[in-house]
Formats: structure tokens, sequence, C-alpha cells
């Protein structure tokens, strides 16, 4: 099978490392791809919005799947834009139409859905800038920290935690004069729990569901998860807090609830889900959704899956998930992000990476640029470094030794991911 992968980031590197390896692959392409993923696919240098370059690839180049690595193309209505054009409406997508990717595209929607399927979370209220003072009074019955979030997409940054009122409050009327653009149109003021967070994904095919691996990302830049959120510095796969006891929970209250809701709300969701969650005191509560894989998350998690993936995504778009199992590396994954110095802040690109001769570890390219013979850096998170061992501990130090044997000008990274766990 012909098989076309959207994206370019870390986490495509992941989905493509794994569908590299599968029995039923022909042929791997992926749009527009980086340097690490032309090394086992061929990257074409369409992007992954533009609908009509990629469903011309689609004909021409017999694709027989594609797979839907970020969140934005769903959102725009990509499958949706396939079912209607009648050259390209045969073709299985991993990912779902632009109703599905509303859990995504919008807190305020996804906070209504849980509410509606009884799906736990925490209290909310969504504010436009014309129930402005509806939001401060709600701020005021609150108990700090306060959690504001943008209503739509907003790369990953669109959320502030601030222990201070007033701080709060000027932050909400920020938002709303558009701070991130027209994804704050909408804030979502949330209530502030205090756990520890998990990230849970599942496949879904429209009417089963498959669970994949759990994993733990870190988001702050800072040791001891101090300092600006970012897109994520490092993960974790398995995570020891996540028991079988807690995982049924998450199973039963969330995932399934969640399926149900998509069906009785006539969405049908072909493709992951990533369900953002906090443990609170043994009781798991959705912070948020996606409708991808999460970043870094993936790269822990697809060195631990043994099965053949495209089996699975194969299985999931003719609705067979419940005819599957998903057999699963006991060991432990651990990633560590090398970003350029200044992330999440202004920084610098361009500099050539030095990369060691040999290391056991899985390097996935996250924001790079080939230039000449060079690997030059293109982003702010550059690199996913990931080791597999017997433990934690033991994965963790073949990521930091494989770290050693890579360079490139103001590298910065993480020295304590798992330190919590």
């Amino acid at each position: 099978m012909n098989v076309l992968l959207l994206g370019s980031g870390g986490r495509e590197h992941a989905i493509a490392w794994k569908l590299s390896q599968s029995k039923k692959l022909t042929k791997l392409y992926v749009a527009p791809g980086n340097p690490g993923i032309a090394d086992i696919a061929e990257c074409i240098n369409i992007a992954a919005n533009q609908f009509y370059a990629i469903s011309s690839f689609c004909v021409s180049q017999h694709i027989g799947m594609i797979i839907v690595g970020p969140e934005a193309p769903l959102v725009e209505g990509l499958v949706d834009f396939f079912k209607q054009t009648p050259e390209v409406k045969h073709i299985p997508i991993i990912g779902p139409n632009r109703s599905g990717a509303m859990l995504e595209g919008s807190k305020d929607f996804a906070k209504e859905f849980m509410v509606k399927y009884q799906i736990p979370t925490a209290q909310y209220k969504t504010i436009t800038k014309y129930n402005l003072e509806e939001g401060l009074a709600f701020l005021k019955t609150l108990t700090p920290p306060y959690v504001l979030k943008a209503d739509g997409l907003a790369a990953g940054k669109g959320v502030i935690i601030t222990s201070d009122l007033l701080e709060a409050s000027n932050t909400l009327t920020q938002m709303l004069e558009g701070m991130f653009g027209e994804a704050s149109n909408k804030v979502v003021i949330e209530e502030f729990l205090d756990g520890i967070e998990l990230s849970a994904f599942a496949l879904f095919d429209g009417q089963n569901y498959l669970i994949l691996p759990e994993a733990k990302d870190y988001k702050r830049i800072g040791v001891a998860d101090t300092g600006p959120n970012t897109g994520g510095m490092g993960s974790i796969s398995p995570v020891p807090f996540a028991t079988e006891a807690f995982m049924q929970k998450v199973e039963n209250r969330i995932i399934r609830k969640t399926l149900e809701g998509l069906i009785k709300e006539n969405i049908d969701y072909c493709g992951f889900i990533f369900v953002g969650l906090m443990n609170v005191k043994g009781e798991p509560y959705v912070i948020e959704y996606n409708v991808r894989m999460g970043d870094p998350e993936t790269e822990s998690i697809m060195p631990r899956i043994e099965s053949d993936l495209l089996e699975i995504f194969e299985a999931c778009s003719k609705r067979k998930l419940n005819e599957t199992k998903l057999q699963i590396s006991p060991k432990t994954a651990a990633t560590v992000m090398l970003v350029s110095g200044g992330y999440p802040g202004s920084y610098s690109t361009g500099y050539p990476i030095e990369f060691s001769e040999s290391t056991e570890s899985i390097v996935f390219h996250a924001g790079t640029k080939k230039d000449g013979e060079n690997i030059n850096t293109q982003g702010g998170r550059v690199l996913a470094v990931c080791s597999m061992g017997n433990n934690m501990a033991d994965a963790l130090k073949k990521t930091y030794h494989a770290i050693e044997g890579i360079k490139f000008r103001d590298m910065y990274y993480r020295t304590d991911i798992g330190f919590d766990l």
C-alpha cells in the first residue's frame, strides 16, 4: 500500500519511523516531511493545508491511505474536502472530520461536550468581550491559581495560569483584545485542578476504540517545571502512577463516554484522540482533548508499539478495531527534546548540527533543515532523543548519554525529565 503522512515535526518522524517497518507498506510519502524523515520516506514539498495539491498527489501516486499528523488541517476540514471530492473520496483517512476536530478546535465546544456526556472535568465559564464583567466576577469566585484558555488553536501556547487575581483579570481582557489573534475571541476560564498530568491516547474507528500506551510530557521550559510553557520538553512512557485501576477509570469514565457522545452527536470519528488528564487524588479529570497524537509523547509511544502500525490503521479504516489487539513493549521509553536557546521566546536558527556516529537511541527530527551537506536548526524544538530501557532510570541514562554526542549552538534541554515520577 502507498501511504501519505501529513506533517513535518517530531511526531510525524516517529509515526513515519514506525510505519516504515510495516510489511504492508509499499511506499511511504510524507508532506512536507523533514531531513530526518527523508532517510526513511520520500518527502513531498506540499504543505499539510494545501488540500487541492494533496488530492492531486494522491491520485497520481495511487495513495491507499492518508494519516494526518497535525491538528490544523483537520480543524480546517481536510477530511470533509476529501469526502466531497469524487476522485479521492474512497481513500481512507486517519483523522476526524471538521465536526470531530472541534474537540480540539474549540475549548468551549469541548467543555460543553464533556458536561453534556458527564465526562469529569473542571468547572468553567466561557467569556467573550460581550460578557467580560461576568468573567471578571467568575474569577473572584475561584480559588487561585486561575486558568485562562484561548478557545481556538494557539499552537499549544494559548493557556495562561496565574495566582494573582489582578493579573488574571488583566490577562483576560488582553486575550479578548487579541493576545492570541482570533483564537482568543472567546476565553474559557477554568477552575484549577491540583494533581499530576498524564496523556492518554486512543484510536477511534467510529464504533470501537483501541487504547494506546499512555505517556507523561513536560511542558515547562525550566528544571523542576519552572518558566513558561512550551510545546513539550520531553516525555516518559509508561507512567508509574497510571496503574491498571487508574487506567480502567480513564477507559470507563472518559474514553468510552467520549466515543458514545460522538456517536450520539452523529459525529463519525475515525482517528486519534488524545486526552490531557489530571490525576487528582487517584481520580482522572479531563483538561483538554486533542484530535491527534501528542508531541513529544508520540516519540515515546511509537517505540513501545510492537504491532504493525499500518495493520492497526487498516483495521481502523474498516471499523474493525474491536478485532484488533495491540502488542506493547513492557520497556520504558524516555524522550528528551533538544531546543534552540531562547525558546519559547525569541531564538535564532540556521546553526549546523553535529551528530555522534553511533547511538542505540532514536533521534527524531522536529525542527531541522537540510543545507547542502549540513543539517541545520530550523525551529524552537529541534530534535527529540528517545531511548528504550528496562526501567525509567535505564532509559533516561541512555538518552542523556546519546545527547552528549549531539551539538549545535545555544542547544538547551531539561536535565530532569522524569524527576517527579
